[in-house]
């Protein structure tokens, strides 16, 4: 077998994966991608409207700071989200913006003047002041307070993406595309790279690396519907999940997305609404200002899909064919909004609808579209339990989303995390601890285990279909442990994956050809991504409250005093059935901001008896600083600068304020 060696290994060719290796690669170390397919064509580029970071430029940005942003993001993870890294994250973000805009991403801008812009369903004037006048400029997303989202009309992610990937090529640094890392190469509680498999060969190869990246996006082809590319099942968390030593954090916080089209669950961006779209019933009356007063059509993520389900229930969906849906209406934004701002969309249903956005409804409804779990890392993104493995992107539990990931957030914290992981993998690689020693004996002893799983399903001779499994495994996550969980489904919902499990030991294949295999590499995925469906589905039964995305309607209140824990999964070896899990506790003595009411429905939960006991010290350490000296008080409260690479510690620069 052929032995590759790297300074540092990233695998998944995205956003987040790219980032950092373009910061290991600045400093010096040698670096190689690994992607299962050209990097401009991983699912990054199919983020739509917005990318969020503080600038304050625009009218709807106004007194828009890393404060705010802060709030905004604590409050949607619904107090889930490790707080020191929500405000490296809110801090970092319009620097990596900034480095974008000069990459070359072609952001929208800000122009000076009168501009009309839609609010609640009615047209209103506003005007932009000169001094902003061709700065990015951003627009309005669920569940902040300023509008914030940085877009590229609704192609933020495929510009990104796309300038990312040449700022890779200009750094010469290598992707290996059609590459698919099948596990990790480990010992003694310390990662060495992985085993590849060629998909277009069948060739199994090791890359041997001092430092190796996660970065292989989210896992949501566990569902039957999802926005996510058919290539998100997750192999990056699941071969971490195998080594039997790394783990997955908060595996149940699944969100699902409001705007899937009815019934494809091709993603219709947040942008539609942010930009003054509406969500109507069967009878086309707008139905979310009933529930959510305040926030309307853009509340939470998960709050909007949740109404939009109840709503359904209640009788009052439209009826089609292939089902109930509600209608998105953005035809009152008009034809030029539409055709230069929301044109992606437009073509989008035009070719999975055969409708005109401009003139008709769009049918949704809610698909799932993001893990807020993944591979847990600390601040610097590495797993405590497995060093020299490093996690960023979707495929980490990094953890900045908590239990709710707000719109926008996860492609600025791609870029963000890219850069922190990048500059972290770099000290790790130039420290002692990074000093690669390892036997050619343990990389052939995985390199040969694998090779005997691959020859096991090839030549297995089995009654089981890969795809007739993975379709009951799609199914049953769509239908047991989706919006809305309970304890029944749930059980239920174990005890199928289980049964599924068992099943794919048998599976049979029409071909064991050793090349370009769908068949096989279905069935190897299979078994592993079942491992994730349990993580998933195990960890929801076992939370007994309701928090952001993972809503238990037996349990409906969030229970602060016995769940103000991270979830923590492993797999304890090859033949078991379910995951090993154990919590983390949060520290709400040490929160900048202490649990409190979202904002949405009724103030309903279980308080912690520490979050009183912290408001109060919060209210003592802020009584002698100022309230003009944010950044005063906000170290006094709780410090990250310390956190952060020297170089991104310093303030952002806004319109009007000091810096």
């Amino acid at each position: 077998m052929q032995i590759i060696y790297t300074d540092v290994l990233v695998i998944g060719g995205g956003l987040a994966g790219q980032r950092a290796a373009i910061g290991a690669k600045r400093r010096g170390h040698d670096v190689i991608v690994l992607s299962l397919v050209p990097a401009k064509r991983s699912h990054s580029a199919a983020a739509q409207g917005g990318m969020q970071a503080s600038l304050g430029n625009c009218f709807g940005a106004s007194g828009d700071n890393e404060d705010i942003h802060f709030a905004d993001t604590v409050r949607g993870s619904d107090w889930g989200a490790d707080q020191e890294v929500v405000r490296m994250f809110t801090h970092t973000a319009p620097k990596a913006i900034r480095e974008l805009a000069a990459w070359g991403v072609p952001w929208n801008r800000v122009a000076r003047g009168d501009r009309e812009i839609t609010v609640d369903g009615k047209k209103h004037i506003i005007s932009e002041p000169d001094a902003a006048h061709g700065l990015i400029t951003s627009r309005n997303f669920g569940g902040t307070q300023k509008w914030r989202a940085c877009y590229v009309s609704d192609g933020t992610g495929h510009a990104m993406l796309y300038t990312m990937s040449n700022q890779a090529i200009a750094a010469n640094i290598p992707v290996h595309e059609r590459m698919e890392a099948l596990a990790l190469i480990h010992s003694d509680g310390r990662c060495h790279g992985a085993i590849v498999r060629n998909l277009a060969t069948g060739e199994l190869l090791a890359y041997v690396a001092r430092a190796t990246c996660m970065a292989t996006g989210g896992f949501g082809r566990i569902y039957r519907v999802s926005t996510n590319a058919i290539i998100n099942e997750g192999m990056g968390a699941a071969i971490a999940l195998e080594t039997g030593v790394a783990t997955l954090g908060n595996m149940e916080a699944i969100q699902f997305h409001p705007t899937g089209i009815f019934p494809a669950g091709i993603l219709v961006t947040e942008g539609c609404r942010g930009d003054g779209g509406l969500l109507l019933d069967g009878r086309q009356h707008r139905f979310m200002p009933d529930y959510e007063p305040e926030k309307k059509e853009l509340a939470s993520r998960d709050v909007v899909s949740r109404r939009m389900e109840e709503h359904i229930a209640a009788g009052h969906g439209a009826h089609s064919r292939f089902g109930e849906h509600l209608w998105l209406d953005i035809r009152l934004l008009g034809a030029d909004h539409i055709n230069n701002k929301l044109r992606e969309v437009k073509e989008i249903c035009q070719y999975f609808l055969g409708i005109d956005p401009v003139s008709e409804l769009i049918p949704v409804r809610p698909a799932q579209h993001y893990s807020m779990g993944g591979v847990r890392t600390d601040h610097r993104g590495e797993s405590p339990q497995l060093r020299g493995l490093f996690a960023a992107g979707e495929a980490a539990c990094w953890d900045m989303h908590g239990f709710n990931r707000l719109g926008g957030n996860s492609v600025a914290e791609t870029v963000v995390a890219g850069m922190i992981v990048g500059d972290a993998m770099a000290d790790f690689c130039d420290s002692q601890a990074g000093k690669l020693i390892l036997s050619t004996a343990l990389v052939d002893e995985f390199g040969q285990k694998q090779q005997r799983l691959l020859a096991g399903i090839a030549n297995g001779n089995g009654s089981e279909s890969a795809f007739e499994l993975t379709r009951l495994m799609q199914e049953t996550m769509t239908a047991n442990v989706g919006i809305f969980r309970h304890r029944d489904r749930l059980e239920q919902a174990v005890s199928t994956l289980q049964e599924l499990q068992q099943r794919a030991r048998n599976i049979g294949l029409r071909s064991a050809a050793p090349g370009a295999n769908p068949e096989l590499v279905t069935a190897y995925r299979l078994q592993r991504m079942l491992k994730l469906a349990q993580c998933v589905a195990y960890g929801a039964l076992q939370r007994t409250e309701s928090r952001g995305a993972h809503y238990r309607a037996d349990f409906p209140r969030r229970d602060d005093l016995n769940w103000m824990r991270r979830t923590l999964a492993t797999w304890p070896d090859d033949e078991a059935g379910l995951p090993t899990l154990d919590y983390e506790a949060l520290d709400i003595m040490r929160m900048e901001l202490p649990p409190g009411w979202r904002g949405y429905g009724a103030r309903d939960y279980i308080e912690h008896p520490q979050t009183s006991a912290r408001q109060q010290q919060i209210d003592g350490i802020l009584g002698d600083i100022p309230d003009a000296d944010r950044h005063a008080r906000q170290q006094a409260l709780m410090p990250f600068r310390h956190l952060l690479p020297e170089h991104l510690r310093n303030n952002n620069e806004r319109q009007g304020e000091e810096p």
